[in-house]
């Protein structure tokens, strides 16, 4: 794990145990994604920004990546736990410049192909099995292949390590040196399917579909190959960072709820940062 990297004594948060139950009766964990998009000049907009939507996957919390028997890539020990919400995504659609353009750092699309971002974004799960709206509202970071390896890390880098680092929560303390940001990143690939992996290999989208694709970029492909070069570089894991998540339980009329959950870090009594969740309960 990477000096970068400072963890807050966070306990587990109230909600994720209903959370994940509730995902889990879901036939597929779809959940709709919204960023916010620096609105063009042409657009005319009276509004600096634009809204931006589509549909994502849930893929586990960050570090730890579920159990599959289809996935042969080398994985981490479970060293941490967190309340990190991931998805899969290619640097090359558009909500990964989004997400950088909109983060504290205002970076530009070539700072975007690599590890960084922290745009505001705001994740929905209607669970229709249970009756409950889950809402996530917080920041998003993207992991790219630059996570890890030689040189002087990056600040993409660097604020990825340091802002998702706070909360990730040891529960094995003695493998924290040999847990790696770079092996976790590939069993996410690992655990995509081999057309799942072959989508990043398509051609670019948002390109005119008249020009014929090169050999290397078509569609329908299916990569086995854990380190095939073309679909790791445009293979990304997105990380939610939640600062409110809401849950809305509509499944009783008579006794329906929203629960809003806030995270809030202060001083503890020997001087450093705790975090903790607040928990409101108010009508839907």
């Amino acid at each position: 794990m990477s000096a970068t990297t400072h963890h807050l004594t966070t306990p587990p948060a109230p909600w994720k145990s209903s959370f994940i139950e509730h995902l889990g009766k879901m036939p597929s964990p779809e959940f709709v994604l919204s960023t916010v998009k620096p609105a063009p000049s042409s657009s005319h907009s009276p509004v600096p920004y634009l809204p931006r939507a589509r549909f994502c996957i849930y893929r586990g919390m960050w570090s730890e990546l579920p159990e599959n028997k289809h996935n042969d890539a080398p994985m981490n020990d479970r060293v941490y736990e967190s309340e990190l919400p991931t998805f899969t995504s290619d640097v090359r659609m558009e909500k990964i410049p989004e997400l950088f353009a909109t983060g504290a750092g205002h970076g530009d699309v070539e700072q975007s192909q690599g590890s960084g971002g922290g745009g505001p974004v705001e994740a929905v799960w209607w669970i229709k099995e249970v009756g409950t709206q889950w809402r996530v509202k917080g920041t998003a970071y993207v992991i790219g292949e630059d996570i890890e390896g030689k040189g002087e890390e990056s600040s993409g880098v660097r604020t990825v390590k340091s802002q998702l680092g706070e909360r990730m929560r040891v529960v094995q303390k003695d493998g924290e040196e040999s847990w790696s940001w770079g092996k976790e990143l590939t069993a996410h690939f690992g655990n995509c399917s081999p057309g799942m992996r072959g989508s990043w290999k398509n051609p670019p989208p948002g390109t005119p579909a008249d020009k014929e694709p090169d050999e290397e970029h078509k569609l329908g492909q299916k990569v086995t190959d854990l380190n095939d070069k073309i679909a790791r570089s445009n293979f990304r894991v997105v990380v939610i960072k939640p600062s409110e998540v809401e849950m809305t339980d509509l499944s009783d009329p008579e006794k329906a709820r929203r629960h809003r959950y806030t995270f809030v870090s202060e001083k503890g009594d020997d001087g450093e940062m705790v975090g903790k969740w607040t928990d409101e309960e108010l009508w839907p």
